[in-house]
Protein backbone atom coordinates (compact mmCIF):
# COMPACT_ATOMS: atom_id res chain seq x y z
CA UNK A 1 0.00 0.00 0.00
CA UNK A 2 1.12 3.52 -0.68
CA UNK A 3 1.66 5.93 2.16
CA UNK A 4 1.15 9.53 1.14
CA UNK A 5 3.51 10.76 3.86
CA UNK A 6 6.26 8.63 2.41
CA UNK A 7 5.41 9.44 -1.19
CA UNK A 8 6.00 13.16 -1.23
CA UNK A 9 7.92 15.81 0.66
CA UNK A 10 6.27 18.65 -1.22
CA UNK A 11 5.15 21.61 0.85
CA UNK A 12 1.46 21.13 0.07
CA UNK A 13 -0.78 22.12 2.94
CA UNK A 14 -4.44 21.97 1.94
CA UNK A 15 -7.15 23.10 4.30
CA UNK A 16 -9.14 19.92 4.92
CA UNK A 17 -12.43 20.13 6.79
CA UNK A 18 -12.70 18.92 10.36
CA UNK A 19 -14.96 16.11 11.50
CA UNK A 20 -16.55 18.48 14.02
CA UNK A 21 -18.48 20.38 11.34
CA UNK A 22 -22.28 20.21 11.75
CA UNK A 23 -24.02 17.20 10.22
CA UNK A 24 -26.05 19.55 8.03
CA UNK A 25 -22.78 20.36 6.25
CA UNK A 26 -21.97 16.71 5.56
CA UNK A 27 -22.22 17.15 1.79
CA UNK A 28 -19.85 20.12 1.87
CA UNK A 29 -17.54 18.19 4.21
CA UNK A 30 -17.35 15.30 1.74
CA UNK A 31 -16.86 17.64 -1.20
CA UNK A 32 -13.93 19.39 0.52
CA UNK A 33 -12.35 16.08 1.54
CA UNK A 34 -12.58 14.72 -2.00
CA UNK A 35 -11.23 17.96 -3.50
CA UNK A 36 -8.34 17.79 -1.04
CA UNK A 37 -7.42 14.25 -2.17
CA UNK A 38 -7.65 15.28 -5.85
CA UNK A 39 -5.39 18.28 -5.20
CA UNK A 40 -2.82 16.11 -3.42
CA UNK A 41 -2.72 13.68 -6.34
CA UNK A 42 -2.32 16.55 -8.81
CA UNK A 43 0.63 17.97 -6.88
CA UNK A 44 2.33 14.59 -6.60
CA UNK A 45 2.26 14.36 -10.41
CA UNK A 46 3.13 18.02 -11.03
CA UNK A 47 6.66 19.32 -11.76
CA UNK A 48 8.50 19.37 -8.47
CA UNK A 49 6.24 16.65 -7.07
CA UNK A 50 7.20 13.09 -6.23
CA UNK A 51 9.66 11.48 -8.70
CA UNK A 52 8.11 8.02 -8.26
CA UNK A 53 4.53 9.22 -8.80
CA UNK A 54 5.58 11.28 -11.83
CA UNK A 55 7.21 8.23 -13.46
CA UNK A 56 4.09 6.05 -13.29
CA UNK A 57 2.00 5.17 -16.34
CA UNK A 58 -1.33 3.45 -16.90
CA UNK A 59 0.52 0.17 -17.46
CA UNK A 60 2.76 0.44 -14.40
CA UNK A 61 -0.13 1.19 -12.02
CA UNK A 62 -2.26 -1.78 -13.08
CA UNK A 63 -0.63 -4.27 -10.73
CA UNK A 64 -1.24 -2.00 -7.73
CA UNK A 65 -4.92 -1.68 -8.66
CA UNK A 66 -5.29 -5.44 -8.58
CA UNK A 67 -3.42 -5.71 -5.27
CA UNK A 68 -5.53 -3.01 -3.63
CA UNK A 69 -8.75 -4.63 -4.86
CA UNK A 70 -7.81 -7.92 -3.24
CA UNK A 71 -6.78 -6.16 -0.04
CA UNK A 72 -10.28 -4.65 0.11
CA UNK A 73 -11.74 -8.15 -0.27
CA UNK A 74 -9.43 -9.48 2.42
CA UNK A 75 -10.46 -6.78 4.91
CA UNK A 76 -14.14 -7.53 4.26
CA UNK A 77 -13.65 -11.27 4.71
CA UNK A 78 -11.82 -10.70 8.00
CA UNK A 79 -14.46 -8.13 9.07
CA UNK A 80 -11.58 -5.74 9.72
CA UNK A 81 -13.60 -2.54 9.44
CA UNK A 82 -10.76 -0.25 10.47
CA UNK A 83 -8.58 -1.94 7.87
CA UNK A 84 -11.35 -1.64 5.28
CA UNK A 85 -11.38 2.12 5.82
CA UNK A 86 -7.69 2.26 4.90
CA UNK A 87 -8.01 -0.17 2.00
CA UNK A 88 -10.92 1.73 0.45
CA UNK A 89 -8.78 4.85 0.60
CA UNK A 90 -5.96 3.02 -1.16
CA UNK A 91 -8.38 1.80 -3.82
CA UNK A 92 -9.69 5.34 -4.28
CA UNK A 93 -6.09 6.42 -4.80
CA UNK A 94 -5.99 4.20 -7.88
CA UNK A 95 -8.99 6.04 -9.33
CA UNK A 96 -7.39 9.42 -8.63
CA UNK A 97 -4.12 8.26 -10.18
CA UNK A 98 -5.73 7.08 -13.43
CA UNK A 99 -7.91 10.18 -13.65
CA UNK A 100 -4.95 12.53 -13.17
CA UNK A 101 -2.93 10.74 -15.86
CA UNK A 102 -5.95 10.81 -18.20
CA UNK A 103 -6.31 14.56 -17.64
CA UNK A 104 -2.63 15.10 -18.39
CA UNK A 105 -2.99 13.15 -21.64
CA UNK A 106 -6.22 15.03 -22.42
CA UNK A 107 -8.22 11.78 -22.65
CA UNK A 108 -10.87 12.80 -20.10
CA UNK A 109 -11.17 14.35 -16.64
CA UNK A 110 -12.22 13.00 -13.28
CA UNK A 111 -15.37 15.10 -13.62
CA UNK A 112 -16.15 13.26 -16.87
CA UNK A 113 -15.79 9.90 -15.14
CA UNK A 114 -18.01 10.94 -12.22
CA UNK A 115 -20.66 12.41 -14.52
CA UNK A 116 -20.65 9.22 -16.60
CA UNK A 117 -21.16 7.16 -13.44
CA UNK A 118 -24.02 9.33 -12.17
CA UNK A 119 -25.76 9.27 -15.54
CA UNK A 120 -25.31 5.51 -15.83
CA UNK A 121 -26.72 4.85 -12.35
CA UNK A 122 -29.79 6.98 -13.12
CA UNK A 123 -30.24 5.47 -16.58
CA UNK A 124 -29.97 1.88 -15.33
CA UNK A 125 -32.31 2.39 -12.36
CA UNK A 126 -35.48 3.67 -14.06
CA UNK A 127 -37.54 1.97 -11.32
CA UNK A 128 -35.98 4.41 -8.86
CA UNK A 129 -35.41 7.61 -10.84
CA UNK A 130 -38.08 7.39 -13.55
CA UNK A 131 -40.90 5.92 -11.48
CA UNK A 132 -41.07 2.83 -13.69
CA UNK A 133 -43.27 0.21 -12.05
CA UNK A 134 -43.11 -3.56 -12.15
CA UNK A 135 -39.63 -3.94 -10.65
CA UNK A 136 -39.89 -5.40 -7.18
CA UNK A 137 -37.22 -8.10 -6.91
CA UNK A 138 -33.44 -8.25 -7.34
CA UNK A 139 -33.88 -10.70 -10.21
CA UNK A 140 -36.05 -8.18 -12.08
CA UNK A 141 -33.50 -5.44 -11.42
CA UNK A 142 -30.68 -7.56 -12.88
CA UNK A 143 -32.80 -8.49 -15.90
CA UNK A 144 -33.57 -4.82 -16.60
CA UNK A 145 -29.91 -3.90 -16.04
CA UNK A 146 -28.78 -6.36 -18.72
CA UNK A 147 -31.46 -5.19 -21.15
CA UNK A 148 -30.47 -1.55 -20.66
CA UNK A 149 -26.78 -2.42 -21.12
CA UNK A 150 -27.62 -4.25 -24.34
CA UNK A 151 -29.58 -1.25 -25.59
CA UNK A 152 -26.70 1.09 -24.72
CA UNK A 153 -24.19 -1.05 -26.60
CA UNK A 154 -26.44 -1.19 -29.65
CA UNK A 155 -26.56 2.61 -29.78
CA UNK A 156 -22.89 3.18 -29.04
CA UNK A 157 -20.65 4.22 -31.97
CA UNK A 158 -17.74 2.05 -33.10
CA UNK A 159 -18.82 -0.92 -30.98
CA UNK A 160 -18.54 -4.16 -32.89
CA UNK A 161 -18.85 -7.46 -31.07
CA UNK A 162 -18.31 -10.56 -33.16
CA UNK A 163 -19.57 -12.72 -30.32
CA UNK A 164 -21.89 -12.45 -27.33
CA UNK A 165 -18.91 -13.46 -25.21
CA UNK A 166 -16.94 -10.40 -26.34
CA UNK A 167 -18.93 -8.56 -23.67
CA UNK A 168 -16.87 -10.42 -21.04
CA UNK A 169 -13.52 -8.76 -20.41
CA UNK A 170 -10.49 -10.93 -21.08
CA UNK A 171 -8.58 -9.10 -18.35
CA UNK A 172 -10.70 -10.51 -15.51
CA UNK A 173 -9.22 -13.05 -13.09
CA UNK A 174 -9.67 -16.48 -14.68
CA UNK A 175 -12.24 -17.77 -12.19
CA UNK A 176 -14.41 -14.69 -12.61
CA UNK A 177 -14.04 -14.73 -16.39
CA UNK A 178 -15.12 -18.39 -16.54
CA UNK A 179 -18.18 -17.65 -14.41
CA UNK A 180 -19.19 -14.66 -16.53
CA UNK A 181 -18.67 -16.61 -19.76
CA UNK A 182 -21.00 -19.29 -18.42
CA UNK A 183 -23.58 -16.68 -17.43
CA UNK A 184 -23.50 -15.07 -20.88
CA UNK A 185 -23.97 -18.43 -22.58
CA UNK A 186 -26.81 -19.21 -20.16
CA UNK A 187 -28.55 -15.96 -21.11
CA UNK A 188 -29.44 -17.50 -24.50
CA UNK A 189 -30.29 -20.92 -23.05
CA UNK A 190 -26.92 -22.63 -23.57
CA UNK A 191 -26.63 -24.07 -20.08
CA UNK A 192 -27.42 -27.07 -17.91
CA UNK A 193 -30.99 -27.13 -16.62
CA UNK A 194 -29.77 -27.77 -13.06
CA UNK A 195 -26.63 -28.53 -11.09
CA UNK A 196 -26.91 -32.36 -11.14
CA UNK A 197 -25.88 -32.89 -14.83
CA UNK A 198 -22.78 -30.77 -14.24
CA UNK A 199 -21.38 -33.55 -12.06
CA UNK A 200 -21.55 -35.91 -15.05
CA UNK A 201 -19.68 -33.34 -17.14
CA UNK A 202 -17.11 -32.93 -14.36
CA UNK A 203 -16.55 -36.71 -14.25
CA UNK A 204 -16.13 -36.71 -18.03
CA UNK A 205 -13.49 -33.97 -17.81
CA UNK A 206 -11.68 -35.77 -14.97
CA UNK A 207 -11.54 -38.96 -17.06
CA UNK A 208 -10.05 -36.98 -19.96
CA UNK A 209 -7.49 -35.45 -17.59
CA UNK A 210 -6.47 -38.93 -16.39
CA UNK A 211 -6.01 -40.01 -20.01
CA UNK A 212 -3.88 -36.92 -20.71
CA UNK A 213 -1.72 -37.65 -17.66
CA UNK A 214 -1.27 -41.24 -18.82
CA UNK A 215 -0.21 -40.00 -22.25
CA UNK A 216 2.55 -37.87 -20.73
CA UNK A 217 1.77 -34.96 -23.05
CA UNK A 218 2.16 -31.76 -21.02
CA UNK A 219 0.17 -29.47 -23.34
CA UNK A 220 -2.77 -31.89 -23.32
CA UNK A 221 -2.64 -32.15 -19.53
CA UNK A 222 -2.80 -28.38 -19.19
CA UNK A 223 -5.76 -28.18 -21.57
CA UNK A 224 -7.72 -30.91 -19.79
CA UNK A 225 -6.98 -29.46 -16.35
CA UNK A 226 -8.32 -26.14 -17.63
CA UNK A 227 -11.51 -27.91 -18.73
CA UNK A 228 -11.89 -29.37 -15.23
CA UNK A 229 -11.49 -25.96 -13.64
CA UNK A 230 -13.94 -24.37 -16.11
CA UNK A 231 -16.54 -27.03 -15.29
CA UNK A 232 -16.05 -26.59 -11.52
CA UNK A 233 -16.55 -22.83 -11.87
CA UNK A 234 -19.78 -23.39 -13.77
CA UNK A 235 -20.93 -25.89 -11.16
CA UNK A 236 -20.42 -23.14 -8.59
CA UNK A 237 -22.44 -20.78 -10.78
CA UNK A 238 -25.33 -23.26 -10.98
CA UNK A 239 -25.22 -23.59 -7.18
CA UNK A 240 -25.31 -19.81 -6.79
CA UNK A 241 -21.81 -19.77 -5.31
CA UNK A 242 -19.09 -17.30 -6.25
CA UNK A 243 -16.13 -19.54 -7.13
CA UNK A 244 -13.61 -16.78 -6.38
CA UNK A 245 -14.95 -16.33 -2.85
CA UNK A 246 -15.32 -20.08 -2.30
CA UNK A 247 -11.66 -20.61 -3.22
CA UNK A 248 -10.54 -17.70 -1.04
CA UNK A 249 -12.44 -19.25 1.88
CA UNK A 250 -10.71 -22.58 1.26
CA UNK A 251 -7.35 -20.80 1.07
CA UNK A 252 -8.06 -19.19 4.43
CA UNK A 253 -9.09 -22.56 5.89
CA UNK A 254 -5.87 -24.17 4.64
CA UNK A 255 -3.81 -21.34 6.17
CA UNK A 256 -5.62 -21.77 9.49
CA UNK A 257 -5.24 -25.53 9.62
CA UNK A 258 -1.61 -25.49 8.48
CA UNK A 259 -0.75 -22.95 11.19
CA UNK A 260 -2.48 -25.17 13.77
CA UNK A 261 -0.53 -28.15 12.46
CA UNK A 262 2.73 -26.21 12.85
CA UNK A 263 1.77 -25.26 16.41
CA UNK A 264 0.97 -28.89 17.33
CA UNK A 265 4.22 -30.35 15.97
CA UNK A 266 6.46 -32.06 18.53
CA UNK A 267 8.72 -29.58 20.31
CA UNK A 268 11.72 -31.79 19.64
CA UNK A 269 11.58 -31.32 15.88
CA UNK A 270 10.71 -28.80 13.21
CA UNK A 271 7.67 -29.52 11.08
CA UNK A 272 9.96 -29.58 8.04
CA UNK A 273 11.73 -32.59 9.57
CA UNK A 274 8.58 -34.71 9.82
CA UNK A 275 7.78 -37.40 7.27
CA UNK A 276 4.63 -37.61 5.12
CA UNK A 277 2.86 -40.03 7.47
CA UNK A 278 3.53 -37.86 10.54
CA UNK A 279 2.36 -34.74 8.72
CA UNK A 280 -0.83 -36.51 7.61
CA UNK A 281 -1.56 -37.56 11.22
CA UNK A 282 -1.07 -33.97 12.43
CA UNK A 283 -3.33 -32.68 9.65
CA UNK A 284 -6.09 -35.18 10.50
CA UNK A 285 -5.84 -34.27 14.19
CA UNK A 286 -6.16 -30.55 13.43
CA UNK A 287 -9.22 -31.16 11.21
CA UNK A 288 -10.87 -33.31 13.89
CA UNK A 289 -10.21 -30.79 16.66
CA UNK A 290 -11.51 -27.94 14.49
CA UNK A 291 -14.73 -29.77 13.65
CA UNK A 292 -15.30 -30.75 17.28
CA UNK A 293 -14.76 -27.13 18.28
CA UNK A 294 -17.36 -25.92 15.79
CA UNK A 295 -19.88 -28.56 16.92
CA UNK A 296 -19.50 -27.54 20.57
CA UNK A 297 -20.28 -23.87 19.84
Amino acid sequence: MWNMKQTSNASFNPDPPTASEPSSSQSIFLEKSFACAVAIMAQLRAPGGCPWDREQTFDSIRRYTLEETYEVLDAIERKDWAGLKDELGDLLLQVLFYAEMAKEAEYFTLQDAIDNLSNKLIRRHPHVFANREGVETSAQVLKNWEEIKKSERAGAPNVREASLLDQVSRSLPALMEASKLGSKAASIGFDWSEAAPVFDKLQEELDELRQAIASGRTAEQEEELGDVLFTVVNLARKLGVQSEFALRASNAKFRRRFAAMEASAPETSSISELGPEELEKLWDRVKTEEREGFESE
